[in-house]
C-alpha cells in the first residue's frame, strides 16, 4: 500500500507545523522539557508510525511549572484587551495553518479531513469569541445598605489552568479552554491524549510563534506529554488552580476526587449516552440525516455521538427502514479521501470494545439489523476500520445504559405520549446531549421544559452532535456538570471578589450593629 503520508501531503503538513524528525526519533515542540520514555504515535489510517515524542518526567514537570508560574506574574498584569490581541493573532496563525493542522488531526486521530478542518475552525471561532470577550469581563455594582458605601464584584485571574484533553478532539477542546483562560489572564499547562501527541506539539509550536513575535514568555502556554500518571502531576498539584478534564466518566471520577482532596477547582466534560427522540410528527428525511451523521461521524467517537434512537411505535418500521437504507450508502475508508464518510477507530483497543458491544447486545436479547464487522484487505491494513452497525434493543440493557465509543446505534421503541420517550431518554446516568425530531410545538416545548430533557444540551430538529462555540458546552449528572466554550463559561477560569468601599468619615456596620468605643 502506498503510504497515506505521501499521497495526501502529510509530511509537508508536519513541516509547516514545525513537527520534525518524523519516523526518526523525537518529535519535539517549543517549551517541551520532556526527558522520559518515548511515546510512539501510529496513525489509525494506515498503521504507520508518524513519530515519537518523549514523555514528561516528574522533574520535567517541575521545570514546566516554574516557567508557567513565572509567566503568570507578568501575563496577569497585561490588560485584558491586550491579551485579546494575542489571542487574535493566534487565531490568524490558525487560519494560515488550517489545512496543515486539519490534515494532522485527520491522520493522527482518524476523523475525516472535513471534520479535521472543522475542528480547526472551532479553534478559530473560539479565538474570535474570546477576542470580543476580552472587553466584556464584566462585574456587577450593587447598592449597599450602609450610607456612603459602594459595593461591587470583580473577577481576577486564577493562575495556572491544567488541561487534560481526549483523543477524539485533539485540538479543539484544548483551544476552548486555552483561549478563554488566556483572555482571563491565566496561563495553561496542557496534557494532550497520548494517542494524539503530535497534534499537541503542533499547537504548542503555533502558540510559541505568536509569543515570540510579541516578546512574551513561552510559559503562557505549556505542554506535557504522557499517560495518566503525567496527568496526576497536575491533579495533585496545589499550584494548579483549575483542572479542566475531558474523558470517560471513570477518568473524571478519579480526577474529581484527587482535585477535591486539595479543595481545588475542576471542570469536567465526561461521557455521553445521547439520544434522539423521533415522534409521529417528525420529518423523516431530517431524522435520517441527523441520526446517521450523529451515529457515524468521527466513527462514533464523539462525546455527543448519537447512541440511542427512541422511536414511536407507529413509525418505528418506517424509520428503521429509512435509517438502514441510508447506512447502505456509507463509504468507509481513508479519512483523507473526501469521498469517504467514515474513517477508522482510534486503535485496536477501540475495535475490541466495538466487537464486545455487538456481542453483548445480542447476549442481552437484542437483534442486529445492520451488520457490523472489522474490515480487512487493501486500504484497511491498520485493522481499525469497522462497519457502522445498528441493533434493536431495550432501554434497560446494560450495554445500552453504558457509553460505547464506536459507531453502534441502538433502536428503542416507545408507545404513548412524548413523556414516555423523555423518561427513556433520561433513564441513563449520562446527561450530555439530547434531541427531539418533531413538528409538534407542544412536544418540542415539553422536551425543553422542566419536565423534559435532563441533559446539558437539548436540541429540536437537529441531531445530538455538533455544537456552536457561542453556547456553553457540557452536561449534567455523570457527564460532570462542567461548561466550556461560549456564554458565561469564562467565569470558571477566574476567581470572584466582592469589594466594599466606604467613602465617608464614619464606619457604620452592616445589619445596624452598634460597636461604640
Amino acid at each position: 500500500m502506498t503510504l497515506v503520508a505521501a499521497d495526501f501531503g502529510i509530511k509537508q503538513a508536519l513541516d509547516q507545523l514545525g513537527v520534525k524528525d518524523i519516523n526518526n526519533g523525537s518529535s519535539t515542540g517549543s517549551n517541551n522539557f520532556a526527558n522520559g520514555n518515548y511515546i510512539e504515535s501510529y496513525s489509525p489510517v494506515d498503521g504507520q508510525l508518524i513519530g515519537k515524542v518523549k514523555s514528561t518526567t516528574a522533574e520535567d514537570y517541575e521545570k514546566v511549572m516554574e516557567v508557567a508560574t513565572e509567566a503568570f506574574k507578568s501575563w496577569r498584569l497585561k490588560p485584558a484587551p491586550q491579551r485579546g490581541e494575542i489571542v487574535r493573532q493566534f487565531g490568524e496563525k490558525l487560519r494560515e495553518k488550517k489545512e496543515a493542522l486539519g490534515k494532522l488531526v485527520s491522520y493522527e486521530m482518524g476523523k475525516s479531513y472535513q471534520e479535521g478542518l472543522g475542528e480547526v475552525q472551532e479553534m478559530i471561532d473560539i479565538c474570535d469569541f474570546a477576542v470580543g470577550l476580552s472587553r466584556q469581563l464584566h462585574g456587577f455594582t450593587m447598592h449597599s445598605e450602609r450610607p456612603g458605601h459602594r459595593m461591587y464584584e470583580q473577577y481576577h485571574p486564577l493562575g495556572v489552568v491544567g488541561i487534560i484533553s481526549a483523543f477524539n478532539f485533539p485540538v479543539a477542546v484544548w483551544a476552548w479552554n486555552t483561549a478563554l483562560a488566556w483572555i482571563c489572564g491565566d496561563v495553561c499547562v496542557w496534557k494532550p491524549s497520548e494517542k494524539a501527541p503530535l497534534c499537541g506539539i503542533a499547537c504548542q509550536n503555533i502558540a510559541a510563534e505568536v509569543f515570540k513575535e510579541n516578546n512574551l514568555p513561552e510559559g503562557i502556554c505549556n505542554l506535557i506529554n504522557g499517560d495518566y500518571k503525567v496527568g496526576e502531576f497536575m491533579t495533585k498539584d496545589r499550584q494548579v488552580s483549575l483542572i479542566s478534564a475531558t474523558g470517560s466518566i471513570r477518568m473524571g471520577k478519579i480526577v474529581a476526587q484527587e482535585v477535591a482532596k486539595r479543595l481545588g477547582k475542576s471542570l469536567l466534560e465526561l461521557g455521553g449516552n445521547n439520544a434522539i427522540i423521533v415522534t409521529p410528527d417528525a420529518d423523516i428525511k431530517m431524522t435520517v440525516i441527523g441520526a446517521v451523521f450523529g451515529a457515524v461521524g468521527t466513527c462514533g467517537q464523539r462525546c455527543t455521538s448519537t447512541r440511542r434512537l427512541i422511536i414511536h411505535e407507529s413509525i418505528y418500521d418506517k424509520v428503521t427502514k429509512a435509517i438502514s437504507d441510508a447506512y447502505k450508502q456509507l463509504r468507509i475508508g481513508n479519512p483523507l479521501d473526501e469521498s469517504n464518510h467514515v474513517g477508522p477507530l482510534i486503535d485496536k483497543d477501540a475495535v475490541k470494545m466495538y466487537k464486545n458491544a455487538l456481542k453483548k447486545v445480542v447476549e442481552e436479547g437484542g437483534k442486529i439489523i445492520v451488520e457490523g464487522g472489522v474490515l480487512s484487505g487493501e486500504g484497511y491494513e491498520s485493522g481499525c476500520y469497522v462497519k457502522p452497525a445498528i441493533a434493536e434493543a431495550e432501554p434497560h440493557f446494560e450495554i445500552v445504559q453504558n457509553e460505547t465509543f464506536a459507531p453502534i446505534l441502538y433502536l428503542l421503541k416507545y408507545s404513548g405520549g412524548v413523556e414516555n420517550a423523555i423518561e427513556i431518554q433520561n433513564g441513563v446516568v449520562q446527561g450530555l446531549s439530547s434531541a427531539i425530531m418533531t413538528n409538534n410545538l407542544r412536544e418540542a416545548e415539553r422536551f425543553l421544559s422542566h419536565a423534559g430533557s435532563d441533559c446539558g444540551i437539548a436540541n429540536v430538529n437537529i441531531g445530538t452532535s455538533g455544537a456552536e462555540i457561542g453556547g456553553a458546552f457540557g452536561g449534567e449528572k455523570e457527564t460532570g456538570g462542567g461548561r466550556e466554550s461560549g456564554s458565561d463559561a469564562w467565569k470558571v477560569y477566574m476567581r470572584r471578589q466582592t469589594n466594599t468601599i466606604n467613602y465617608t468619615e464614619d464606619l457604620p456596620l452592616a445589619q445596624g450593629i452598634k460597636f461604640d468605643l
